[in-house]
């Protein structure tokens, strides 16, 4: 089951080459990278797999900069480094963490309504505002969960998944619903896990939600599977899916209908292990806990 292209410029340059079949509108980067499913030699040396357990959590060195003022046309939410230069929330931010856990940008903070997003086609992919017809978008009640992307990742237009009634990726980022209890800010960096997916298909399009939790949650320890969000936090589940079905019903059109039995995808049951003898299995001790959602396999 492919589902979505990653691609990633962290140091495991043993899983990666180098391909410049994208899509130009919004890519990520002129020559981008993604995996493969090259053979390996007889087996990966130790060192390349040790590159994917980070015993430390990634602390991005980035701080927020607004220019113009909120719901605004002109408002825009930057990322800056260290030394003052721009850089790339959807670029430049890591995907992984180590140990199971992933970097997520937040663009809707828990109880608004503002449509914001990153800007894909702009220079710094900057968080905005959402316009429809020169006019600013707004979901018609307030989204319950924060709302973000993985940075790095990206739905590929022209992959139809088999397993999802072919439908294709909607060619941007990989979307994230997080489920604690705090109310975060546009722009805050999350190290999160992954508990669930669900595979939403928006006018034809395929837009996985991944389903996940911040580390510092006080339930983050509780919770690692499908099963533990539904003891934890019970109805979870079943209320996000209703709010993607639903939001846009408000403004004419019909419900996004979901894949998958119109059920959330416990991430282990995604997985297949690949064979230890490809390239793909160092993948998979790479994004294990993340599953299949977020991989390249054909």
């Amino acid at each position: 089951m492919a589902t979505a292209r990653v691609l990633t410029v962290a140091n495991t340059s043993c899983l990666l080459s180098k391909t410049t079949s994208f899509i130009a509108k919004q890519r990520p980067y002129s020559t981008s990278l993604s995996f493969t499913r090259r053979r390996a030699a007889s087996s990966l040396s130790s060192s390349c797999r040790r590159s994917f357990a980070c015993t430390a959590i990634y602390n991005p060195e980035v701080q927020i900069k607004e220019e113009g003022q909120p719901e605004t046309l002109d408002y825009r939410v930057f990322f800056v480094d260290r030394v003052g230069q721009k850089v790339s929330p959807w670029h430049d931010i890591p995907l992984q963490v180590g140990n199971g856990v992933f970097n997520c940008v937040v663009e809707i903070p828990k109880e608004s309504s503002a449509k914001m997003e990153v800007a894909t086609d702009e220079p710094h992919t900057p968080i905005k505002q959402d316009t429809k017809k020169g006019k600013l978008r707004y979901y018609p009640y307030n989204i319950n969960w924060n709302y973000g992307l993985l940075p790095q990742t990206w739905e590929d237009p022209s992959l139809a998944n088999s397993e999802v009634e072919g439908a294709f990726g909607d060619n941007d980022p990989v979307d994230v619903v997080e489920i604690g209890e705090s109310r975060r800010k546009i722009g805050e960096v999350l190290k999160v896990k992954p508990l669930a997916a669900l595979a939403m298909i928006d006018e034809g399009e395929l837009d996985w939600k991944i389903v996940a939790i911040s580390l510092d949650d006080p339930k983050a320890s509780l919770v690692n599977d499908i099963d533990d969000v539904e003891k934890h936090f019970p109805g979870t589940l079943t209320a996000i899916r209703d709010w993607f079905r639903d939001y846009k019903i408000p403004d004419g059109k019909p419900a996004n209908k979901f894949g998958l039995g119109n059920k959330a995808a416990n991430k282990r049951l995604l997985m297949r292990k690949p064979s230890p003898t490809t390239e793909m299995a160092e993948l998979w001790h790479m994004i294990e806990d993340l599953g299949r959602v977020i991989q390249a396999l054909q």
